[in-house]
Protein backbone atom coordinates (compact mmCIF):
# COMPACT_ATOMS: atom_id res chain seq x y z
CA UNK A 1 0.00 0.00 0.00
CA UNK A 2 1.09 3.77 -0.66
CA UNK A 3 0.26 7.02 0.85
CA UNK A 4 1.77 10.10 -0.93
CA UNK A 5 1.30 13.28 0.84
CA UNK A 6 2.34 16.65 -1.48
CA UNK A 7 1.68 20.13 -1.97
CA UNK A 8 -0.55 19.35 -4.94
CA UNK A 9 -2.88 16.55 -3.33
CA UNK A 10 -2.72 13.33 -1.99
CA UNK A 11 -2.70 9.75 -3.61
CA UNK A 12 -2.36 6.70 -3.22
CA UNK A 13 -2.93 2.78 -3.45
CA UNK A 14 -7.11 2.03 -2.48
CA UNK A 15 -7.28 0.09 0.93
CA UNK A 16 -4.88 -0.49 3.52
CA UNK A 17 -4.35 0.79 7.10
CA UNK A 18 -4.84 4.20 8.40
CA UNK A 19 -1.94 6.18 6.66
CA UNK A 20 -0.98 3.49 4.96
CA UNK A 21 -3.22 3.67 1.76
CA UNK A 22 -6.17 5.69 0.51
CA UNK A 23 -8.38 5.03 2.87
CA UNK A 24 -12.23 6.74 3.81
CA UNK A 25 -10.48 8.05 6.84
CA UNK A 26 -7.72 9.79 5.37
CA UNK A 27 -9.37 10.53 2.90
CA UNK A 28 -12.16 12.66 5.16
CA UNK A 29 -8.93 14.20 6.96
CA UNK A 30 -7.49 15.59 3.77
CA UNK A 31 -10.53 16.81 2.18
CA UNK A 32 -11.76 19.08 5.99
CA UNK A 33 -8.34 20.76 5.49
CA UNK A 34 -8.64 21.61 1.80
CA UNK A 35 -12.44 22.78 2.78
CA UNK A 36 -10.92 24.62 5.73
CA UNK A 37 -8.08 26.08 3.48
CA UNK A 38 -10.62 27.67 1.16
CA UNK A 39 -12.91 28.66 3.55
CA UNK A 40 -10.45 30.85 5.37
CA UNK A 41 -8.96 32.10 2.41
CA UNK A 42 -11.43 32.05 -0.58
CA UNK A 43 -12.16 35.71 -1.82
CA UNK A 44 -15.02 34.61 -4.28
CA UNK A 45 -18.39 35.32 -3.27
CA UNK A 46 -20.03 31.86 -3.65
CA UNK A 47 -20.36 28.75 -1.01
CA UNK A 48 -20.00 26.17 -3.85
CA UNK A 49 -16.85 23.85 -4.79
CA UNK A 50 -16.70 21.80 -8.26
CA UNK A 51 -16.17 17.95 -7.89
CA UNK A 52 -15.08 15.66 -10.98
CA UNK A 53 -13.74 12.36 -11.34
CA UNK A 54 -12.18 9.98 -13.52
CA UNK A 55 -13.66 6.96 -14.17
CA UNK A 56 -11.28 4.46 -11.76
CA UNK A 57 -13.12 1.78 -10.15
CA UNK A 58 -13.00 3.45 -6.78
CA UNK A 59 -14.74 6.69 -8.29
CA UNK A 60 -17.74 6.22 -7.13
CA UNK A 61 -16.71 5.48 -3.37
CA UNK A 62 -14.47 8.25 -3.21
CA UNK A 63 -17.11 10.74 -4.54
CA UNK A 64 -19.20 10.15 -2.04
CA UNK A 65 -16.81 10.29 0.57
CA UNK A 66 -15.48 13.76 -0.90
CA UNK A 67 -18.82 15.22 -1.32
CA UNK A 68 -20.61 14.20 2.01
CA UNK A 69 -17.34 16.10 3.56
CA UNK A 70 -17.38 19.09 1.96
CA UNK A 71 -21.08 19.27 2.82
CA UNK A 72 -20.11 18.23 6.05
CA UNK A 73 -18.01 21.38 6.66
CA UNK A 74 -20.54 23.70 4.71
CA UNK A 75 -20.03 23.71 1.42
CA UNK A 76 -22.32 23.49 -1.59
CA UNK A 77 -20.96 21.03 -4.07
CA UNK A 78 -21.34 21.07 -7.72
CA UNK A 79 -20.95 17.22 -8.73
CA UNK A 80 -20.20 17.05 -12.32
CA UNK A 81 -19.50 13.29 -12.14
CA UNK A 82 -17.43 11.38 -14.60
CA UNK A 83 -15.87 14.19 -16.05
CA UNK A 84 -12.11 15.07 -17.36
CA UNK A 85 -9.53 17.28 -15.72
CA UNK A 86 -9.63 20.07 -17.63
CA UNK A 87 -13.68 19.91 -18.37
CA UNK A 88 -13.71 20.26 -13.58
CA UNK A 89 -11.18 23.11 -14.36
CA UNK A 90 -13.28 25.13 -16.46
CA UNK A 91 -16.54 24.44 -14.56
CA UNK A 92 -14.47 26.26 -11.61
CA UNK A 93 -14.95 29.07 -13.25
CA UNK A 94 -17.63 28.73 -15.20
CA UNK A 95 -19.87 28.36 -11.78
CA UNK A 96 -17.96 31.04 -10.00
CA UNK A 97 -16.86 28.65 -7.54
CA UNK A 98 -14.43 28.84 -4.52
CA UNK A 99 -12.54 25.53 -5.61
CA UNK A 100 -12.81 22.38 -7.14
CA UNK A 101 -11.60 18.45 -6.29
CA UNK A 102 -10.86 16.43 -8.77
CA UNK A 103 -10.85 12.83 -8.06
CA UNK A 104 -8.36 11.03 -10.77
CA UNK A 105 -4.72 9.72 -10.40
CA UNK A 106 -3.75 10.61 -13.66
CA UNK A 107 -1.63 7.93 -15.62
CA UNK A 108 -1.31 5.87 -12.43
CA UNK A 109 -2.57 2.31 -12.68
CA UNK A 110 -5.97 1.12 -11.99
CA UNK A 111 -5.40 0.44 -8.09
CA UNK A 112 -4.59 4.18 -7.53
CA UNK A 113 -6.50 7.20 -7.01
CA UNK A 114 -6.08 11.07 -5.75
CA UNK A 115 -6.85 14.29 -4.93
CA UNK A 116 -6.28 16.82 -7.02
CA UNK A 117 -7.09 20.36 -5.63
CA UNK A 118 -8.01 23.31 -7.33
CA UNK A 119 -8.17 26.76 -6.58
CA UNK A 120 -11.05 29.55 -7.71
CA UNK A 121 -9.44 30.44 -10.85
CA UNK A 122 -9.54 26.03 -11.78
CA UNK A 123 -5.68 25.98 -11.48
CA UNK A 124 -3.98 23.74 -8.71
CA UNK A 125 -2.59 25.39 -5.39
CA UNK A 126 0.70 26.59 -5.33
CA UNK A 127 3.14 25.68 -3.15
CA UNK A 128 2.27 27.81 -0.21
CA UNK A 129 -1.08 27.11 -0.20
CA UNK A 130 -0.50 23.21 -1.05
CA UNK A 131 1.73 23.08 2.39
CA UNK A 132 -0.68 25.03 3.86
CA UNK A 133 -3.34 22.37 3.56
CA UNK A 134 -0.85 19.59 4.47
CA UNK A 135 -0.26 21.54 7.69
CA UNK A 136 -4.22 22.26 8.62
CA UNK A 137 -4.53 17.76 7.83
CA UNK A 138 -1.65 17.16 10.22
CA UNK A 139 -3.32 19.73 13.43
CA UNK A 140 -6.89 18.47 12.20
CA UNK A 141 -7.72 22.40 12.82
CA UNK A 142 -11.18 22.02 11.14
CA UNK A 143 -14.99 22.36 12.36
CA UNK A 144 -17.97 20.93 11.20
CA UNK A 145 -20.93 22.57 10.38
CA UNK A 146 -23.86 21.98 12.62
CA UNK A 147 -27.14 20.90 11.12
CA UNK A 148 -28.38 24.59 9.91
CA UNK A 149 -25.55 24.89 8.10
CA UNK A 150 -24.63 22.18 6.21
CA UNK A 151 -24.20 22.17 2.11
CA UNK A 152 -26.16 21.18 -0.82
CA UNK A 153 -25.30 18.82 -3.61
CA UNK A 154 -26.39 19.81 -7.16
CA UNK A 155 -25.44 17.58 -10.20
CA UNK A 156 -24.40 19.29 -13.32
CA UNK A 157 -23.05 17.73 -16.52
CA UNK A 158 -20.20 20.03 -17.94
CA UNK A 159 -18.79 17.69 -20.98
CA UNK A 160 -21.17 19.84 -23.40
CA UNK A 161 -20.25 22.96 -21.78
CA UNK A 162 -16.22 22.49 -22.34
CA UNK A 163 -16.75 20.96 -25.29
CA UNK A 164 -18.57 24.30 -26.53
CA UNK A 165 -15.72 26.48 -25.38
CA UNK A 166 -13.13 24.61 -27.62
CA UNK A 167 -14.84 24.94 -30.44
CA UNK A 168 -15.18 28.61 -29.33
CA UNK A 169 -11.36 29.05 -29.73
CA UNK A 170 -10.48 31.64 -32.74
CA UNK A 171 -8.04 29.42 -33.84
CA UNK A 172 -9.95 25.93 -34.21
CA UNK A 173 -10.89 25.64 -37.72
CA UNK A 174 -14.18 23.85 -37.74
CA UNK A 175 -14.60 24.55 -41.43
CA UNK A 176 -11.10 23.17 -42.51
CA UNK A 177 -11.72 20.41 -40.31
CA UNK A 178 -14.72 19.56 -41.85
CA UNK A 179 -13.41 20.20 -45.53
CA UNK A 180 -10.75 17.62 -44.80
CA UNK A 181 -13.10 15.06 -43.68
CA UNK A 182 -10.37 13.17 -41.29
CA UNK A 183 -10.58 9.69 -40.59
CA UNK A 184 -9.81 9.36 -36.95
CA UNK A 185 -8.77 6.75 -34.31
CA UNK A 186 -8.91 7.05 -30.90
CA UNK A 187 -7.72 4.98 -27.58
CA UNK A 188 -9.52 6.44 -24.27
CA UNK A 189 -8.06 3.74 -22.18
CA UNK A 190 -11.58 3.01 -20.69
CA UNK A 191 -11.93 6.40 -18.63
CA UNK A 192 -13.56 9.45 -19.34
CA UNK A 193 -11.75 10.49 -22.61
CA UNK A 194 -14.37 7.67 -23.97
CA UNK A 195 -17.73 9.81 -23.17
CA UNK A 196 -15.55 13.56 -24.44
CA UNK A 197 -13.80 12.73 -27.75
CA UNK A 198 -16.00 11.15 -30.15
CA UNK A 199 -18.65 14.05 -28.86
CA UNK A 200 -15.85 16.43 -29.64
CA UNK A 201 -14.25 14.84 -33.01
CA UNK A 202 -18.04 14.53 -34.17
CA UNK A 203 -18.83 18.57 -32.86
CA UNK A 204 -15.38 19.35 -35.48
CA UNK A 205 -16.81 17.31 -38.32
CA UNK A 206 -14.74 14.42 -38.21
CA UNK A 207 -15.78 12.38 -40.99
CA UNK A 208 -15.38 9.27 -39.30
CA UNK A 209 -13.83 8.04 -35.32
CA UNK A 210 -12.84 4.30 -34.50
CA UNK A 211 -13.01 3.81 -30.79
CA UNK A 212 -10.73 1.79 -29.05
CA UNK A 213 -10.97 0.98 -25.24
CA UNK A 214 -14.00 3.94 -24.88
CA UNK A 215 -16.43 1.92 -22.25
CA UNK A 216 -15.76 4.58 -19.25
CA UNK A 217 -15.77 1.73 -16.63
CA UNK A 218 -12.24 2.30 -15.66
CA UNK A 219 -10.94 -1.31 -16.11
CA UNK A 220 -7.82 -0.10 -17.98
CA UNK A 221 -6.77 -2.67 -20.84
CA UNK A 222 -3.18 -1.67 -20.51
CA UNK A 223 -0.69 0.70 -18.60
CA UNK A 224 -2.87 4.10 -18.88
CA UNK A 225 0.39 5.96 -19.23
CA UNK A 226 0.31 7.02 -23.41
CA UNK A 227 3.60 5.96 -24.29
CA UNK A 228 4.69 4.11 -26.92
CA UNK A 229 5.18 0.44 -25.47
CA UNK A 230 1.57 0.75 -24.37
CA UNK A 231 0.45 1.87 -27.19
CA UNK A 232 0.33 -1.22 -29.52
CA UNK A 233 -2.89 -1.40 -30.15
CA UNK A 234 -3.96 1.57 -31.71
CA UNK A 235 -0.47 1.77 -33.79
CA UNK A 236 -1.67 -1.37 -35.45
CA UNK A 237 -5.67 -0.47 -35.96
CA UNK A 238 -4.12 3.04 -37.58
CA UNK A 239 -3.11 0.91 -40.78
CA UNK A 240 -6.26 -1.34 -40.72
CA UNK A 241 -9.14 1.67 -40.44
CA UNK A 242 -6.98 3.80 -42.63
CA UNK A 243 -7.48 6.90 -40.43
CA UNK A 244 -5.39 9.78 -41.10
CA UNK A 245 -4.17 10.31 -37.43
CA UNK A 246 -4.63 8.65 -34.06
CA UNK A 247 -5.20 10.54 -30.23
CA UNK A 248 -4.50 8.42 -26.79
CA UNK A 249 -5.18 10.29 -24.11
CA UNK A 250 -4.52 9.39 -20.15
CA UNK A 251 -7.54 8.53 -17.82
CA UNK A 252 -8.46 12.06 -17.06
CA UNK A 253 -7.60 13.53 -20.44
CA UNK A 254 -4.96 16.12 -19.74
CA UNK A 255 -2.16 14.62 -21.59
CA UNK A 256 -2.28 13.78 -25.51
CA UNK A 257 0.13 11.46 -27.20
CA UNK A 258 -0.87 11.64 -31.19
CA UNK A 259 -0.16 8.44 -33.35
CA UNK A 260 1.09 9.16 -37.22
CA UNK A 261 -1.17 7.68 -40.20
CA UNK A 262 1.43 4.51 -40.61
CA UNK A 263 1.29 3.74 -37.04
CA UNK A 264 4.45 5.49 -35.93
CA UNK A 265 4.52 7.29 -32.92
CA UNK A 266 4.59 11.10 -33.64
CA UNK A 267 6.07 11.41 -29.86
CA UNK A 268 5.05 12.78 -26.42
CA UNK A 269 7.40 15.47 -26.43
CA UNK A 270 6.06 16.80 -29.81
CA UNK A 271 2.57 17.34 -28.98
CA UNK A 272 3.07 20.60 -27.67
CA UNK A 273 5.80 21.48 -30.29
CA UNK A 274 3.33 20.58 -33.07
CA UNK A 275 0.55 22.54 -31.75
CA UNK A 276 3.23 25.82 -30.72
CA UNK A 277 4.04 25.75 -34.52
CA UNK A 278 0.87 26.20 -35.53
CA UNK A 279 0.12 29.23 -32.53
CA UNK A 280 2.86 31.01 -33.19
CA UNK A 281 1.99 30.81 -36.98
CA UNK A 282 -1.22 33.05 -36.43
CA UNK A 283 -0.33 34.68 -32.59
CA UNK A 284 3.13 35.76 -32.25
CA UNK A 285 4.13 35.57 -28.54
CA UNK A 286 6.39 33.92 -25.97
CA UNK A 287 6.49 30.04 -25.03
CA UNK A 288 7.29 27.67 -21.73
CA UNK A 289 7.81 24.67 -21.07
CA UNK A 290 9.16 22.43 -18.26
CA UNK A 291 13.26 22.08 -17.80
CA UNK A 292 12.81 18.28 -18.93
CA UNK A 293 11.07 19.18 -21.92
CA UNK A 294 12.45 19.09 -25.37
CA UNK A 295 14.38 21.95 -26.87
CA UNK A 296 12.11 21.66 -30.04
CA UNK A 297 10.15 23.98 -28.31
CA UNK A 298 12.82 26.24 -28.39
CA UNK A 299 13.84 26.39 -31.43
CA UNK A 300 10.35 27.00 -33.16
CA UNK A 301 9.52 29.55 -31.33
CA UNK A 302 12.83 31.74 -32.03
CA UNK A 303 11.94 30.64 -35.81
CA UNK A 304 8.83 32.97 -34.94
CA UNK A 305 11.49 35.82 -33.24
CA UNK A 306 9.31 34.90 -30.06
CA UNK A 307 11.27 34.09 -26.71
CA UNK A 308 11.28 30.91 -25.15
CA UNK A 309 11.48 30.56 -21.43
CA UNK A 310 11.56 27.13 -19.29
CA UNK A 311 9.77 26.76 -15.66
CA UNK A 312 10.26 24.17 -12.78
CA UNK A 313 8.60 20.90 -13.93
CA UNK A 314 5.24 21.04 -12.68
CA UNK A 315 2.53 22.11 -13.99
CA UNK A 316 1.72 25.16 -11.65
CA UNK A 317 5.09 26.71 -12.37
CA UNK A 318 4.60 26.42 -15.73
CA UNK A 319 1.45 28.51 -15.75
CA UNK A 320 3.32 30.54 -13.53
CA UNK A 321 5.86 31.23 -15.80
CA UNK A 322 3.31 31.44 -18.54
CA UNK A 323 1.68 34.34 -16.84
CA UNK A 324 4.71 35.94 -15.90
CA UNK A 325 6.22 36.23 -19.72
CA UNK A 326 2.69 36.44 -21.15
CA UNK A 327 3.62 33.18 -23.15
CA UNK A 328 0.52 32.25 -25.91
CA UNK A 329 1.15 28.58 -25.94
CA UNK A 330 2.72 26.07 -23.23
CA UNK A 331 3.26 23.13 -21.70
CA UNK A 332 4.81 19.77 -20.60
CA UNK A 333 6.48 17.36 -22.84
CA UNK A 334 4.22 14.62 -21.42
CA UNK A 335 1.61 15.53 -23.86
CA UNK A 336 0.59 18.12 -22.10
CA UNK A 337 -1.27 21.46 -24.03
CA UNK A 338 -1.84 24.53 -21.61
CA UNK A 339 -3.15 27.13 -23.90
CA UNK A 340 -4.36 30.60 -22.10
CA UNK A 341 -6.75 31.34 -24.99
CA UNK A 342 -8.82 28.56 -23.00
CA UNK A 343 -7.60 28.24 -19.68
CA UNK A 344 -4.38 27.82 -17.76
CA UNK A 345 -4.66 23.74 -17.73
CA UNK A 346 -3.17 20.59 -19.57
CA UNK A 347 -6.09 20.07 -21.66
CA UNK A 348 -6.25 17.07 -24.76
CA UNK A 349 -9.80 18.39 -26.07
CA UNK A 350 -7.70 21.86 -26.63
CA UNK A 351 -4.73 19.84 -28.23
CA UNK A 352 -6.82 17.65 -30.15
CA UNK A 353 -8.70 20.90 -31.92
CA UNK A 354 -5.84 22.72 -32.53
CA UNK A 355 -3.40 20.33 -34.11
CA UNK A 356 -6.19 19.00 -36.50
CA UNK A 357 -6.90 22.41 -37.20
CA UNK A 358 -3.15 22.45 -37.99
CA UNK A 359 -3.40 19.21 -40.13
CA UNK A 360 -5.88 20.75 -42.05
CA UNK A 361 -4.17 23.77 -42.58
CA UNK A 362 -0.87 22.17 -43.75
CA UNK A 363 -2.65 19.95 -45.97
CA UNK A 364 0.05 17.45 -45.31
CA UNK A 365 0.39 13.66 -43.52
CA UNK A 366 0.60 13.53 -39.80
CA UNK A 367 4.43 12.12 -40.42
CA UNK A 368 5.27 14.73 -43.20
CA UNK A 369 4.57 17.16 -40.30
CA UNK A 370 6.63 15.14 -37.86
CA UNK A 371 9.40 14.75 -39.84
CA UNK A 372 9.17 18.99 -40.58
CA UNK A 373 9.81 19.52 -36.76
CA UNK A 374 13.67 20.18 -35.56
CA UNK A 375 14.60 16.48 -34.56
CA UNK A 376 15.85 15.82 -31.02
CA UNK A 377 15.85 12.49 -28.84
CA UNK A 378 15.16 12.28 -25.18
CA UNK A 379 16.60 9.32 -23.29
CA UNK A 380 15.35 9.21 -19.39
CA UNK A 381 17.64 7.34 -16.71
CA UNK A 382 17.72 6.72 -13.21
CA UNK A 383 20.84 6.67 -10.44
CA UNK A 384 19.46 4.82 -7.58
CA UNK A 385 21.68 6.09 -4.15
CA UNK A 386 21.48 4.92 -0.59
CA UNK A 387 19.42 6.81 1.58
CA UNK A 388 22.05 8.36 3.64
CA UNK A 389 23.61 9.85 0.99
CA UNK A 390 23.25 13.70 0.77
CA UNK A 391 21.74 14.88 -2.83
CA UNK A 392 21.37 18.14 -2.46
CA UNK A 393 25.44 18.24 -2.19
CA UNK A 394 26.15 15.76 -5.46
CA UNK A 395 23.71 18.36 -7.22
CA UNK A 396 25.78 20.92 -5.97
CA UNK A 397 29.01 19.12 -6.81
CA UNK A 398 27.82 18.36 -10.30
CA UNK A 399 27.13 21.94 -11.05
CA UNK A 400 30.04 23.26 -10.01
CA UNK A 401 31.89 20.81 -11.99
CA UNK A 402 29.55 22.00 -15.33
CA UNK A 403 29.85 25.34 -14.23
CA UNK A 404 31.78 26.91 -17.59
CA UNK A 405 28.47 25.86 -19.21
CA UNK A 406 24.70 27.03 -19.41
CA UNK A 407 23.74 25.48 -15.60
CA UNK A 408 19.83 26.32 -14.46
CA UNK A 409 19.06 25.27 -10.77
CA UNK A 410 15.44 26.45 -10.12
CA UNK A 411 14.74 22.74 -10.33
CA UNK A 412 17.56 20.44 -9.89
CA UNK A 413 20.41 20.91 -11.66
CA UNK A 414 20.39 21.04 -16.06
CA UNK A 415 23.24 21.46 -17.92
CA UNK A 416 23.22 23.10 -21.40
CA UNK A 417 25.67 21.81 -24.03
CA UNK A 418 25.93 24.15 -26.99
CA UNK A 419 23.99 20.90 -29.03
CA UNK A 420 22.38 18.76 -26.33
CA UNK A 421 21.31 18.61 -22.13
CA UNK A 422 21.23 16.87 -19.06
CA UNK A 423 18.33 17.48 -16.77
CA UNK A 424 19.36 15.64 -12.89
CA UNK A 425 16.07 16.01 -10.48
CA UNK A 426 16.08 14.19 -7.35
CA UNK A 427 12.66 12.28 -6.49
CA UNK A 428 10.43 13.17 -3.52
CA UNK A 429 9.92 9.42 -2.68
CA UNK A 430 12.76 7.56 -3.29
CA UNK A 431 16.49 8.20 -3.01
CA UNK A 432 17.02 8.49 -6.19
CA UNK A 433 18.59 10.92 -9.28
CA UNK A 434 16.27 11.37 -12.28
CA UNK A 435 18.80 11.80 -15.29
CA UNK A 436 16.55 13.08 -18.05
CA UNK A 437 19.30 14.12 -20.88
CA UNK A 438 18.39 15.13 -24.99
CA UNK A 439 20.89 15.16 -28.22
CA UNK A 440 20.67 15.06 -32.35
CA UNK A 441 20.34 11.28 -31.67
CA UNK A 442 19.48 8.78 -28.95
CA UNK A 443 23.04 7.13 -28.89
CA UNK A 444 24.10 10.79 -27.99
CA UNK A 445 21.15 11.91 -25.46
CA UNK A 446 22.37 8.14 -24.15
CA UNK A 447 26.09 8.55 -23.75
CA UNK A 448 25.95 12.42 -22.55
CA UNK A 449 23.28 10.94 -19.78
CA UNK A 450 25.36 7.86 -18.63
CA UNK A 451 28.81 10.41 -18.47
CA UNK A 452 27.03 12.62 -15.87
CA UNK A 453 25.47 9.46 -14.22
CA UNK A 454 28.83 8.09 -13.97
CA UNK A 455 30.57 11.48 -12.01
CA UNK A 456 27.06 11.09 -9.55
CA UNK A 457 28.27 7.84 -8.55
CA UNK A 458 31.83 8.75 -8.17
CA UNK A 459 30.63 11.34 -6.07
CA UNK A 460 28.54 9.10 -3.76
CA UNK A 461 30.93 6.87 -2.96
Amino acid sequence: MALIKSISGIRGTIGGSIGEGLNPLDTVKFVSAYATFIKKTTKVGTNKIVVGRDARISGAMMDQIVVGTLMGIGFDVVNIGLATTPTTEVAVVMENACGGIILTASHNPRQWNALKLLNSDGEFLNAVEGNEVLRLAESEDFVYADVDGLGKVFTKDYTDAHIQAVLDLDLVDVEAIKAADFKVAIDCVNSVGGIVLPKLLKSLGVSEVFELYCEPHGDFPHNPEPLPEHLTDISSLMSKAGADVGFVVDPDVDRLAIICENGDMFGEEYTLVAVADYILKHTPGNTVSNLSSSRALRDITQKYGQTYTAAAVGEVNVTSKMKETGAVIGGEGNGGIIYPASHYGRDALVGIALFLSHLAHEKKKVSEIRAELPQYFIAKQKVELTPDIDVDAILEAVKKRFSSYDVTDIDGVKIDFPDKWVHLRKSNTEPIIRVYSEASTMQEAEAVGAEVMDIIKELAK
